[in-house]
Formats: structure tokens, C-alpha cells, sequence
């Protein structure tokens, strides 16, 4: 570690911020520019795989310092907000500690979004500049400035990135779907992710001054970037030295076999839905799968039922499966639970990290609201009017229900907001009714969630016509407006209209309670 290295402690203070008191590091990073050098200790280490191409930790210096120039060279000031579309891959990567670099803050678009949702944020964030994959050829994005997305040579390029700004600067822009309409843009500050960062090395003793040259890891990478689980994932693995390994395109369970074990692959993070389709698969019986010693689920709920399934499917990883929970909007995570936790606590998500609070907001029956407070939340939602889940008191209202035991763990036991979560997405049923009452001929809709066994939960719509309207149609003309992950997989179509309450409103409770608890009893069956 060099001297002018930013110092990471372990003690820790009551700091305000906008006169708010939060639980901070004493000794910490302050700009996510300073990460940036730390990469240069493992140099020749491959840092990024993807099919035949390997990038060395030098390699992505050399290029974000190039690319850094590219942006600036079109007018990317400090400041400013770049949107970045593309799927995983090392131009992405680069991309985004690029526009870092620069001091400008990454827009992270969702490569599934709707042309009607990235126009939304179009017009929402009004980027400076946009670097978006050619593959993703979207109207939207015309009139705006474009940056290449291919990566430059680096010769000429600057060494290093330079700080620019405080801590409270933000730092980057994620969406995440609302109970109701476009997804919300979430601003996270340098300060937030950072935080966050240092948490999750604290606990796990891998802090910059910790960790030898010769550690490092290979890590499955399977997630998509976009989320707030892949700018986590980019910012630890540059501490730790690991090499991230990411399949050539969408997740599909053999290649994810096939490269745990030609990469021998230690770590893997990924939500539920992906380690059921791994340990489903034909191969995972005929894989070399010994080297992978820790498994992180989250995005969704992780019960005893998964986690003992997971552990027969891949007992190299036995007991280190650990969990965890939290919101883009508290920068990612939480809580979190060990994988002796899960062990011997299966069910429970794990205790507040060290700089996080966690309360209950007790209801008129039933579990009560989770609450949190940590320097790791949001500035607030960019270009919306909905009222922010952050209250006076800096108490983060998740809509959540839960419980936390005498011996401080967190337990969710369901949800107080309208919201399902398929395969890791957090979907707005609101959004997909608004887009089903647009189309010709509905004049009735009621989305909701079911369970489903590999997904955690699938979309269903029942929907009201007047005439021939069949699923297909539905499916393709709400297509157009909400992200392909959300269109519903379930429909019911019906000629008669829905029940209404005393207000003259669809029941729509009732409808969830008798139709829901039919298909889901077909399901079962």
C-alpha cells in the first residue's frame, strides 16, 4: 500500500449529515476515484473474463484512463450525468470506472427496459452524454451526445483518475421499480457506496491493509452490472484482487457449470432462481464443482427449504452459504447473515452491519414495518414526485415486514407494499395495470404475484375484455411499455367485470385472495 493510499479503520463514530446523526467510520474513503490505484497491486492478475477475452488489473487501468479521455474529449465534465446501456462485459466495466473517473456520475439503464421506460429516464435525467452498446439500437437516445463503446488503444492515456469533490457528491444513478409507474431513479453518493464497501470488508477482514498479495479469488459473476449487487461487486473485487468471471451472454446453467470449473471458481453470487437452475442441471452430477467454497444469495427471499436443497447440490460450499438483505435504496445491503448463520438460523436474513440501525415500526396486528437508518442511503428518488421512504429522522421506511430476535437477527416475514420480485426484479404491478388499461379492449386489470419454485415469484394478469382478446395479443402490447422481465407469465381473462368495495374500487384484495389462491393451488398440484 502506498502512503498516500486512503486509510480504512474499524472505529467508529456518530457523525452528522444534514443533521441527520448516522454511525460512521472514523478513517475512510472518501471519493470511489481512490479505488482506482488499489487495482494496480495485483497488475498481471487477470481481473475480467469473458469467453476467450482476459483483462489484467493493468489492463483496466490503462483502459479507463483512456476512456477517461475519450469522455472529457466530448465534453463529460465533472458533475455531469452519463447514462450507460450495455450488458455485462469489460467494455461496460470500463465504461462505468471511467465516467468515475472523470468525476461525472453513471446513469446505470436497464438493458430490459422498455423503449417507453428509457425514454422516461431520458427525459427524467437529461444525461450529458450517453456510451450504450451498439447492440441496443434505441430511439431515445438519438439528439443526445454519444460516446464510443468500443475500447481505445491506451497510449497517452492519463495515469490515474483525479479526485473531484466531497464524499456527499453523488456518485452514481440506479433505477428501481416503485409500487406504481416508471422506475425511480435512485441517487447513492460517494459517501453511500463507500460505506457500504467498508462494511462488508470489515466483517469479512479483507480491508486493503489485510489482504496479502497472494489473495485473490475467482468470482462468478452472474448478475447483471446495472443493479446495485454489481456495483458492489466491481468495487470489492478491486480491493481483494479477485477475477471476476462472467458468462458470454444470458445466464444459462452449463456455462455457469462449465466455468466454475475451468476457472475453479471459489465464490459465486447470485440470486435463487440461478442456484436452483445450476443444481437442477444434468451437469452439475458430471462437473468438477470442489474449488467453490462460498455461495451469496439475495434479491430474494432465501428459506430453510433452498438452502437445504442447495447444500446437497453443492456440498463443496457447505456451510458457507450466506444471505443477506436491503434495498438500492440503502445502498444495497443491510444485513447480513454468515454462512454459520444460515446454518444455524435458516430462515433469518442476519444481524444490521456495523454502521447500520435497525428498528421496527409497530402496526395495529401483525409484524411490524423494517426500518433502517445508515450513512450507505440515498440522496433521495431524481425527477419524481413520489414521497421519499426516508423520514425526518433519516429512518429508511422499506415497506418490509418483520420481526429482529433477542440476539439481534432480522427475520422478514411478507410485505407491506405492492410489489413482486421474479428472478431478482422488482416489479411494479401498478406499472404493468397502467400499460394493460392502455391497450384496446381491457377495460379491467389486476396484476399480482404468485409463488413460483424457481422464480420466487411469476407475474399474473387478470384482465377484463370486451371481445376476442387472447394472451398472446396482451403480452405483445404491453411489451412495448414495461421491461420483458415484467410481462406476465399467468393470465386470466375474463368477461365479467372484477369485483368492487364499498368505494366503488376493484377489491383488488379480493381478487388476489380468490384467484391467487386458485392458481397457486393448481401450481402445487
Amino acid at each position: 500500500m502506498s502512503e498516500s493510499s486512503p486509510v480504512w479503520g474499524t472505529d467508529i463514530a456518530v457523525e452528522q449529515v444534514d443533521g441527520i446523526a448516522f454511525r460512521m467510520y472514523r478513517d475512510r474513503p472518501r471519493r470511489l476515484e481512490e479505488l482506482l490505484d488499489l487495482g494496480l497491486r495485483w497488475a498481471d492478475r487477470p481481473h475480467l473474463v469473458q469467453g476467450e477475452r482476459v483483462v489484467t488489473f493493468a489492463d483496466l487501468h490503462a483502459a479507463v484512463g483512456a476512456d477517461a479521455a475519450r469522455l472529457q474529449a466530448v465534453g463529460v465534465a465533472p458533475g455531469d450525468r452519463v447514462l450507460l446501456l450495455g450488458w455485462n462485459g469489460p467494455e461496460w466495466i470500463v465504461h462505468y470506472w471511467a465516467i468515475t473517473a472523470c468525476g461525472a456520475v453513471p446513469v446505470l439503464a436497464n438493458a430490459w427496459w422498455s423503449e417507453t421506460e428509457l425514454a422516461h429516464a431520458v427525459a427524467t435525467l437529461a444525461p450529458a452524454a450517453v456510451v450504450v452498446d451498439p447492440r441496443l439500437d434505441r430511439p431515445a437516445l438519438a439528439g443526445i451526445t454519444h460516446a464510443a463503446w468500443d475500447l481505445a488503444e491506451a497510449e497517452g492515456a492519463p495515469a490515474h483518475a483525479v479526485a473531484h469533490g466531497d464524499e456527499d457528491a453523488p456518485a452514481v444513478v440506479i433505477f428501481t421499480s416503485g409500487t406504481e409507474g416508471h422506475p425511480k431513479a435512485v441517487e447513492l453518493t460517494h459517501r453511500a457506496l463507500l460505506a457500504g464497501l467498508q462494511m462488508l470488508l470489515h466483517i469479512t477482514k479483507r480491508m486493503p491493509h489485510q489482504v496479502q498479495d497472494t489473495d485473490g479469488e475467482a468470482a462468478l459473476h452472474t448478475g447483471p452490472m446495472f443493479h446495485i449487487g454489481g456495483v458492489q461487486t466491481l468495487l470489492r473485487s478491486v480491493i481483494v484482487g479477485d477475477t471476476l468471471v462472467m458468462p458470454a451472454g444470458r445466464f444459462d446453467p452449463a456455462e455457469a457449470l462449465r466455468l466454475i470449473e475451468a476457472w475453479g471458481i471459489r465464490r459465486w453470487s447470485a440470486v435463487p432462481t440461478m442456484v436452483t437452475r445450476v443444481i437442477e442441471h444434468p451437469d452439475a452430477r458430471t462437473r468438477d464443482l470442489s474449488t467453490l467454497r462460498a455461495l451469496t444469495m439475495g434479491g430474494a427471499p432465501v428459506g430453510p427449504e433452498l438452502l437445504a436443497r442447495t447444500r446437497a447440490g453443492l456440498p463443496g460450499i457447505t456451510p458457507r452459504i450466506a444471505t443477506g438483505y436491503g434495498l438500492t435504496e440503502n445502498g444495497g445491503q443491510a444485513v447480513a447473515a454468515s454462512g454459520a448463520d444460515t446454518t444455524s438460523r435458516p430462515g433469518a436474513t442476519g444481524r444490521a452491519l456495523p454502521c447500520v440501525e435497525l428498528a421496527i415500526a409497530p402496526r395495529e396486528s401483525g409484524d411490524g414495518e423494517i426500518l433502517v437508518r445508515s450513512p450507505t442511503q440515498m440522496r433521495g428518488y431524481l425527477g419524481t414526485d413520489a414521497v421519499s421512504p426516508i423520514d425526518s429522522a433519516g429512518w429508511l421506511h422499506t415497506g418490509d415486514l418483520g420481526r429482529i430476535d433477542e440476539d439481534g437477527y432480522l427475520w422478514i416475514t411478507g410485505r407491506s407494499k405492492d410489489m413482486i420480485i421474479r428472478g431478482g426484479e422488482n416489479i411494479a404491478p401498478a406499472a404493468i395495470e397502467e400499460a394493460l388499461a392502455a391497450m384496446p379492449g381491457v377495460r379491467e386489470a389486476v396484476v399480482f404475484g404468485i409463488p413460483h419454485a424457481e422464480l420466487g415469484e411469476e407475474v399474473v394478469a387478470v384482465v377484463v375484455a370486451a371481445g376476442e382478446v387472447d394472451e398472446t395479443a396482451l403480452a405483445a402490447g404491453v411489451r412495448s411499455a414495461i421491461a420483458s422481465f415484467a410481462v406476465p407469465s399467468r393470465w386470466v381473462v375474463l368477461d365479467e367485470p372484477l369485483p368492487t368495495n364499498h368505494a366503488g374500487k376493484i377489491d383488488k384484495p379480493r381478487v388476489v385472495r380468490e384467484i391467487g389462491a386458485r392458481l397457486t393451488a393448481e401450481v402445487a398440484g
